[in-house]
């Protein structure tokens, strides 16, 4: 048993899970990532801004590194333009986004869950960032490694999307309780010669050589491209090059779709939530079955792409209540749009944490 907070259970599975390099800008709520990656890392550089920070996690990616950051808002905010950039030329690396209240810098030592439809278009053209939430110590550990996975399986930047009581707050937790983590070796790939830098193979995903290679020429390009990584502009091979950063993501998100659901036989509702906001929509799902109420639970740990799989267990309920910390409701507008059903609500609050009781009334 140890007093420990989420931001150095995920730094310790990051490392474990092989990642090599921590690039880092301290922001609050993140602070605790750059502390401890210190400490952790094989290499620590500390960044003289966000802008500064991905530009050189795309450089160390490209060199066959596996880099990993952890911002907050105004910090992302800064981070986009690169992070299209790394996207376009599928470099893999890991982005932590510790959740605060905003808009703006808001208020730093504030939480809330406000960042998703956010990182939803984040890539110009609406094309896919894989998007993991923790909801417990035990994602932290399992999800960070989920993360590192499929940035490096995938060639594509990954999200570990979380919060600041999350990642600040301490609690006693069984150490013991984490299972091991291996590193993720990357496999060595099948090149079909001529080597051509972005031509898709196994699951739509070009295999990856680092910059520097003796034997093949590599091209590393963030402007529209055909196979060989020289710009193209409309051409057939360069369209289709860029649909299949879509393509690579959503034909294969089976692997890398995690969710919790503790369904209830009969149950005609269901409760979804995501995040920190998932122990009190734990808490008010066990209340309501004590009072003899059926009712099942969906926390969602996949967010983006959004899984079919959860699509098809949204189907099997006819009401539903979301639970998250924002006022429009994200996840639910995500998933719904701007359509109204009254057999779907939402339980929507900021400035502090969702109570079991606010979901019970």
């Amino acid at each position: 048993m140890q007093l420990i907070d989420g931001s150095k259970i995920i730094t310790e599975a990051c490392v474990r899970a092989g990642a090599d390099v921590y690039v880092g800008y301290p922001i609050t709520p993140s602070n605790w990532f750059y502390a401890y990656a210190q400490k952790r890392f094989p290499l620590f550089l500390a960044g003289p801004d966000e802008i500064s920070v991905l530009q050189w996690m795309a450089g160390f990616a490209a060199a066959g590194r596996m880099p990993v950051t952890a911002t907050s808002f105004p910090g992302l905010a800064l981070m986009v333009e690169s992070l299209n950039m790394v996207h376009m030329m599928e470099l893999p690396m890991l982005i932590i986004v510790t959740q605060r209240l905003g808009p703006s810098t808001g208020s730093a030592t504030t939480g809330a869950q406000g960042d998703l439809l956010l990182l939803r278009g984040a890539i110009s053209g609406g094309y896919p960032l894989p998007v993991l939430c923790p909801s417990s110590f035990e994602d932290c550990w399992s999800l960070a490694y989920e993360g590192i996975r499929t940035a490096i399986r995938y060639r594509t930047p990954v999200i570990l999307l979380t919060s600041k009581e999350m990642v600040m707050t301490h609690k006693s937790f069984d150490l013991s309780s984490l299972p091991d983590i291996n590193k993720v070796e990357r496999e060595t790939p099948e090149v079909e010669l001529p080597y051509q830098s972005y031509r898709a193979g196994a699951g739509g995903v070009p295999p990856f050589i680092p910059l520097g290679d003796a034997t093949h020429q590599v091209r590393i390009n963030s402007s529209t491209h055909g196979n060989l990584g020289l710009i193209l502009k409309e051409s057939p091979e360069a369209m289709a090059n860029t649909r299949r950063l879509k393509d690579k993501l959503e034909q294969n998100i089976s692997a890398f779709t995690f969710y919790e659901l503790d369904e209830e036989a009969g149950a005609g509702e269901l409760i979804v939530s995501y995040g920190i906001s998932a122990d009190a929509a734990r808490d008010a799902v066990t209340e309501m079955r004590r009072n003899g109420k059926k009712v099942s639970l969906l926390i969602i740990k996949t967010l983006l792409p959004v899984p079919p799989a959860v699509l098809d267990i949204l189907e099997r309920y006819e009401k539903q209540v979301f639970v998250e910390e924002n006022l429009p409701g994200l996840l639910r507008e995500l998933i719904y749009g701007q359509a109204r059903n009254r057999n779907i609500r939402s339980v929507n609050k900021i400035g502090s944490m969702i109570a079991p009781s606010e979901i019970l009334r």
